[in-house]
């Protein structure tokens, strides 16, 4: 999409969602990813709108994204609730969610909470457990932001996952008796999954968790100002460290067993943003 598409596609999709909403959108937005589906459930009030009626927003072509927004509350904090991403893998483009993430912005978001599943790469992180991305490692070498003009695509990214939103997180997973601990996440482009020996790789380099999405989407909000709280929920080691062959539904079938308590934490957490 050219840019004066993009724009014209933003500016159409943040007054469909206005339409939606009635009154003023809200400033937090949750990116959901595979397992996170059961927060869509937790939404009070929720008013859909479907990807499709949305010009800046992608297709959504991978099971357990259900490619529609939420407008609602969860826990009392007024949220925007994306239900499903387009990855990079299924088209190679980086760039798939920057209409999604331009709209936010444009509609006054301010903090964008992003979900995944992702693979371990410790023995020490199992299947079921929940990361809180401390930072990330952008092993594809692709940025959304290619193409962009001006100064500002520069985007310093010191602090890509904002400090304090963290510091709230743990406090609030402390609280409840939660185990959540902070790592760093690998971004690979998939869709075919590491092998053994790119998993070790992956352990040298000091990643805690590899997954297929959230750094182009990390990216693009920093890039517009939003501030990035993540967490990837944890559906497998990585390969060769454990018996069992990888699979898509493999992911699904763990997620699902492990999503609800995901989601307990998550919507504690949304009700700390308003705090």
């Amino acid at each position: 999409m050219k840019p004066e598409e993009l724009e014209g596609a933003v500016e159409a999709s943040l007054r469909r969602l206005r339409q939606a909403a009635g009154e003023a959108l809200p400033e937090v937005a949750v990116l959901l990813g595979s397992g996170w589906g059961g927060l869509a459930s937790r939404v009070d009030g929720a008013v859909p709108v479907d990807y499709a009626e949305l010009p800046a927003f992608p297709a959504i072509g991978v099971g357990g994204h259900a490619g529609r927004v939420l407008i609602g509350r969860i826990e009392g904090t007024p949220v925007l609730v994306l239900s499903g991403r387009q990855h990079a893998y299924e088209h190679g483009d980086a760039g798939a969610m920057k209409g999604a993430v331009r709209t936010l912005a444009a509609a006054g978001v301010h903090t964008l909470v992003q979900t995944n599943a992702a693979g371990s790469l410790h023995t020490s992180l199992p299947p079921g457990a929940l990361m809180l991305v401390a930072d990330h490692l952008n092993l594809v070498q692709r940025s959304p932001l290619v193409g962009e003009a001006g100064n500002r695509r520069f985007v310093d990214m010191a602090e890509a996952y904002d400090p304090g939103l963290r510091h709230r997180a743990l406090a609030v997973a402390q609280r409840l008796g939660r185990p959540l601990r902070e790592g760093i996440y690998a971004w690979q482009l998939g869709p075919q999954f590491e092998t053994p020996a790119e998993i070790r790789m992956l352990q040298r380099l000091g990643a805690d968790a590899v997954g297929m999405s959230t750094v182009p989407e990390t990216i693009l909000a920093r890039h517009t100002g939003l501030k990035v709280l993540a967490l990837s929920l944890i559906t497998n080691l990585g390969c060769g460290l454990a018996a069992e062959a990888l699979s898509h539904e493999q992911t699904l079938a763990v997620a699902a067993q492990a999503g609800e308590a995901a989601v307990e934490l998550l919507a504690a957490i949304l009700a700390a943003l308003r705090e």
